[in-house]
C-alpha cells in the first residue's frame, strides 16, 4: 500500500533532538510551514523556550522532556502527541551524539551510552511510532550520517552506532512496507558534515578541540530533505554531494576509501586545548543553536 502522505501544514510531526543543531532546524522549519510541532530532548529550558518562541510566531508547539536512551521516555513523547494533537503524521529521530576518540581508549561505559541514544534511541522512537503511524499512515524518518556507510576514524563509536541504525531501519522498512504492506514510509537520511554544535557536544578524549571537516551543510538542508520525505514516500536520502561521493568510493574502491580516511584525522581537530571533554553525552546540554563554529 503506497502510503499517502499529507502536506506539511495538515502534520502533526514529532522531532527528537529538538534542542539544537539538526532537530532544531527540522522543528522550525516544519512549523514555519505550517506543521504542529512536537519537540524533545533532554534539556527541558531549552525547549521550553524554543517553543515559546514558535508560539509568538503563530506556530503550534509542544515540548516534551524525554531521554531517547529510555523507551518510557519515548513513550510521553508520543502520549503527548496524542493528547495535545490527537495523532501522529511524522516522526523523526533526529537525536544522537557524538564521542571523538581513538576506539581503544573510549570507555565501555561511554560507548554503551552513545548507542543508549544514537542506535537504541532510535529503535525506541521507530517502534513507540509505528502504532500510530500505521492507523491512519505516516513517516517515519531516521537520521544516520554517510557514516553510516563509511568509517570515520577518531569517531569510530559514532560511526558503528550511524552503520547500526542504516541496519535497522533497512530491515524494518522491508518488515513493514513490503511484508505487511502499511502504509508508512520509512526513510534513512544520510548527511555528510553539517554545521552544528555536534563537536562542542560531543565526548571528547582527544589533547585538541574536535571539529567536523570542511565543507559543511547548513542544518537547515537536512531540514529540508527531512520534510520532503515527510511530504513524499523516500526510501533514502543522501544529503550533499560528499555524501554521495563518499559511500560511492567505499563500495567500489573500500581499499582506497581507508587510505583516504586517513586524511581525516587532522581535519577532526582544532589546534587549540579541548574545551567541556565530558560533552552532552551522560547530560543534558542543548543549547537552542542551530549552527556550530562551521570551520
Amino acid at each position: 500500500m503506497s502510503p499517502s502522505l499529507k502536506p506539511l501544514n495538515q502534520q502533526v510531526i514529532v522531532v527528537t533532538g529538538a534542542s539544537s543543531g539538526i532537530g532544531l532546524a527540522t522543528a522550525q522549519d516544519a512549523a514555519k510551514a505550517g506543521a504542529r510541532v512536537v519537540l524533545a530532548a533532554r534539556s527541558g529550558d531549552v525547549l521550553e523556550a524554543i517553543a515559546a518562541t514558535l508560539a509568538k510566531q503563530g506556530h503550534e508547539a509542544i515540548h516534551v522532556v524525554a531521554d531517547v536512551a529510555e523507551r518510557e521516555g519515548v513513550q510521553r513523547i508520543a502520549d503527548a502527541a496524542i493528547d495535545r494533537f490527537g495523532r501522529i503524521d511524522t516522526w523523526a529521530n533526529v537525536a544522537g551524539v557524538s564521542i571523538y576518540g581513538r576506539i581503544d581508549e573510549v570507555t565501555e561505559a561511554d560507548a554503551r551510552r552513545l548507542f543508549d541514544i544514537n542506535f537504541w534511541g532510535m529503535v525506541h522512537g521507530s517502534l513507540v511510532a509505528l502504532p500510530y503511524l500505521r492507523r491512519h499512515g505516516g513517516a517515519l524518518i531516521n537520521v544516520g550520517s554517510e557514516a553510516s556507510e563509511v568509517a570515520v576514524p577518531l569517531q569510530g563509536m559514532y560511526s558503528a552506532s550511524k552503520h547500526a541504525v542504516k541496519g535497522f531501519t533497512d530491515a524494518l522498512r522491508i518488515e513493514v512496507e513490503q511484508l505487511d504492506d502499511a502504509p508508512v514510509s520509512i526513510t534513512l537520511i544520510q548527511p555528510t558534515a553539517v554545521n552544528t554544535p555536534l563537536p562542542e557536544h560531543a565526548r571528547n578524549y582527544l589533547d585538541r578541540q574536535p571539529k567536523l571537516p570542511t565543507p559543511q551543510l547548513d542544518p537547515h538542508r537536512v531540514a529540508a530533505a527531512i520534510l520532503q520525505a515527510a511530504v513524499t514516500p523516500t526510501r533514502d536520502l543522501k544529503v550533499g554531494l560528499m555524501a554521495t561521493l563518499d559511500t560511492a568510493i567505499e563500495k567500489v574502491v573500500p581499499a582506497l576509501a581507508d587510505r583516504v580516511a586517513v586524511l581525516q584525522v587532522p581535519r577532526q581537530q582544532r589546534d587549540e586545548a579541548p574545551q567541556d571533554t565530558l560533552g552532552n553525552l551522560h547530560r543534558a546540554r542543548g543549547d537552542g543553536l542551530v549552527y556550530g563554529r562551521g570551520d
